[in-house]
């Protein structure tokens, strides 16, 4: 979710109601009758290697339309994007709205288009210019709730939540008072809302979904979801949830949540590197490992309620951005993080980026072509596991290799605002490499000495 305290969604992660998902997931099929869903799902081969970048159309340009975005189609290729996930595109509602604008996540037409972006034809004919660029789009899509006065409060009422008098509720323990609960023990909500997923994919093209708080809609609904989507295309799914069995039938990829936390934690001084470590195993160790777990330093929630990526992470913006894209999983850049963006976009009002000259693009594009270049920084099982570096700063120094089919990077970072002297204690570094941020050849040795300036960092790779 995304318009929202950050306490409240953090308290819902939390606190995911399993004992629930499993009586509503059982409650409509019987053993005999239940489908066959594939396990894993059947990723697209075209994911394999990509990366994603978050699009937040109201702020991305001044018009805020798909048309104006369709100019930097060119530039995101270039970059290195692969899949293109756009916030919601429906109509927001009015009742109850939040600020001028409202929210992208009160849905009033499941079936439209909000005007200030365009029109249908204008977002069919992006859809079209993102694949011709060899991109792929996801859509955000909200199945837990509505807006008070969307389209199917009139003609579906049955589908909601209600109160003992009748009357629709918010999502039951948050504050989103802007929105209202569908019911998902009522097998005709789920049996409508796999209506439109379905509907985008087979009139618009796309290619899946982000799915917002998927920890409050049935597994059970994902499950039959992904099924139906995948007999009118291979599709890619996205959880806004950080919940293991979700991988199981539903979905390739999930959020990595608490390694952005961790990584927050650690620019604060609040954790270790130690404890840092200690937290990428056990996380890796919760998930299966075809899994693809989505790294970030910002989103449009971290962005808008808990700060830019420079109130979060000081000096180590570099240091912590090269961290998401090398460690297992794949790496989310938000919009305007190529432009160095510095300020809170506004969610309910138009805040437009301020581009400016792009003094990060650079950065990032070095990032992104290595994960689609390099085996080793491949997503899930096909990429290289991560094996740790040990250092004689290792309260400083978080190093680590990645190895897969002759690929190989090495990376070092310095996590800390204190100059580190160090070397090597154990690890295979011995290789020719280049060095990705100077152009250079660089021949390492586990002999000798390191110097690394407060967040400093360096990411070595072959080269085929």
């Amino acid at each position: 979710m995304s318009a929202y305290q950050p306490s409240t969604r953090h308290a819902i992660r939390q606190l995911v109601p399993f004992l629930l998902l499993l009586a509503i997931s059982t409650s409509f099929c019987s053993p005999e009758k239940q489908p066959e869903y594939p396990t894993p799902p059947q990723t697209p081969d075209w994911a394999v290697n990509a990366t994603i970048y978050e699009v937040n159309l109201r702020q991305f340009s001044e018009e805020g339309t798909f048309a104006a975005f369709a100019g930097h189609l060119p530039r995101l290729r270039d970059m290195g994007v692969d899949i293109l996930w756009l916030m919601p595109i429906h109509p927001i509602g009015e009742k109850e709205r939040k600020g001028t604008l409202g929210s992208y996540y009160s849905i009033y037409d499941y079936y439209g288009v909000n005007p200030e972006f365009g029109t249908k034809e204008d977002f069919r004919d992006l859809v079209r210019q993102i694949h011709e660029h060899d991109m792929y789009v996801i859509l955000d899509w909200v199945a837990n709730h509505t807006s008070w006065d969307a389209v199917w409060t009139q003609s579906h009422p049955e589908l909601y939540e209600t109160d003992e008098d009748g009357n629709f509720i918010i999502p039951p323990g948050t504050d989103w008072t802007d929105v209202i609960q569908l019911d998902y023990g009522n097998p005709e909500t789920h049996r409508m809302m796999h209506e439109v997923l379905e509907y985008w994919v087979r009139e618009f093209d796309i290619d899946g979904y982000r799915c917002d708080v998927a920890d409050m809609v049935p597994t059970e609904f994902w499950n039959e979801a992904r099924r139906r989507l995948d007999a009118i295309k291979p599709v890619f799914m996205l959880a806004e949830a950080e919940t293991p069995e979700h991988h199981i039938h539903a979905f390739e990829m999930s959020y990595a949540w608490e390694t952005h936390h961790h990584m927050n934690e650690l620019a604060a001084g609040r954790i270790t590197v130690q404890e840092f470590e200690q937290h990428l195993e056990e996380n890796r160790q919760r998930f299966p490992d075809y899994a693809y777990r989505m790294q970030f330093t910002s989103n449009h929630d971290e962005n808008s309620w808990n700060g830019t990526v420079f109130e979060r992470l000081g000096d180590g913006v570099e240091a912590f951005a090269v961290l998401a894209a090398t460690i297992p999983g794949m790496p989310l850049v938000y919009n305007g993080q190529e432009a160095a963006m510095d300020k809170r976009l506004e969610f309910f009002e138009k805040d437009p980026i301020e581009w400016g000259d792009f003094p990060m693009l650079d950065f990032y594009t070095r990032l992104l072509q290595l994960n689609r270049q390099n085996m080793a920084l491949f997503n899930g099982i096909h990429g290289g596991p991560l094996n740790r570096i040990t250092t004689t700063a290792d309260d400083q120094i978080f190093a680590f290799s990645r190895e897969k089919d002759g690929d190989k990077v090495v990376v070092m970072l310095n996590l800390t605002d204190r100059p580190a002297e160090f070397g090597i204690t154990s690890g295979n570094i011995s290789g020719t490499f280049t060095n990705l941020f100077l152009d250079s050849t660089a021949v390492l040795s586990e002999v000798g000495s390191w110097s690394f300036a407060p967040w400093e960092y360096a990411v070595f790779h072959t080269d085929r």
